[in-house]
């Protein structure tokens, strides 16, 4: 199916590693230019420079995205290049695993900074161009915020929040024919994802236990399928769909994981 995406400027925050780069890849192969933002110079060149070689035009910009004023930048930076916005695809964040019992004020709100409050700085920003063009957001969730893992009361705070400004941002931006859409991912098998199962003392019975619970296959997510469904979601063939959380996992948060 073509979606319709050639030429289109789609900024994916953390698009060099891991979900990012699987999202990046495929609206890559889409026609799209996909626009890298993130705060490791090397790992966002290699990321341009494969897309480059591989598919056609990327762009990036470098931020530390806990700071406003990147954001804005990094946002500036794009309409200085191309003139335009199409779309905007939240992504970057870190299971920081701050807790209850053992973080503190600090570490919570550090924790917030990194993994919500950059998803409103930068559709503030990107707002603007984002109306002209009738474009779209996608922000990438997890289901942490509902399965009741411990130790995650930041990240789960915060995937909270993305779920509540995604329908928020759907219902203020109609009058702009915007639409705004989450995909909640569950287990995905990512350069982080294989630093966490590590911390096991043995991964990958850890790795295989979690697997047989994943109804559809007995399989993790992949990356390119979380990008299949993000890309979808920011084309002309979803032009319907608006404030939806799709979940993209096998069936594993709401299907008997029994079997």
């Amino acid at each position: 199916m073509d979606l319709d995406l050639k030429d289109k400027i789609i900024i994916v925050t953390g698009g060099s590693k891991g979900i990012g780069n699987g999202i990046v890849q495929v609206l890559a192969s889409e026609g799209a230019i996909p626009v890298i933002v993130g705060r490791n110079k090397q790992n966002v060149l290699d990321a341009v420079k494969h897309i480059e070689d591989t598919f056609g035009e990327a762009y990036y910009a470098l931020a530390e995205l806990t700071d406003p004023n990147q954001c804005r930048a990094a946002v500036e930076r794009v309409v200085q290049k191309y003139g335009r916005i199409d779309g905007l695809v939240n992504n970057a964040g870190v299971n920081d695993g701050v807790g209850l019992e053992d973080g503190n004020y600090e570490e919570f709100l550090q924790s917030i900074n990194r993994n919500l409050t950059h998803y409103y700085l930068m559709a503030h920003y990107s707002l603007p161009q984002l109306k002209k063009s009738k474009g779209a957001i996608v922000n990438i969730g997890s289901k942490t915020s509902f399965t009741g893992q411990g130790g995650t009361s930041g990240y789960a705070s915060a995937n909270g929040g993305r779920n509540a400004l995604t329908r928020e941002w759907s219902l203020e931006l109609l009058k702009y024919s915007i639409r705004v859409n989450a995909v909640i991912v569950a287990e995905c098998l990512t350069p982080l994802y294989h630093k966490w199962i590590n911390t096991f003392p043995n991964p990958k019975e850890r790795l295989k236990e979690i697997t047989s619970k994943i109804p559809l296959e007995n399989r993790m997510t992949t990356v390119e399928e979380i990008g299949n469904t993000v890309a979808f979601l920011l084309s002309s063939k979803s032009s319907h769909t608006t404030g939806q959380l799709i979940f993209v996992d096998g069936g594993y948060t709401h299907l008997d994981r029994a079997l």
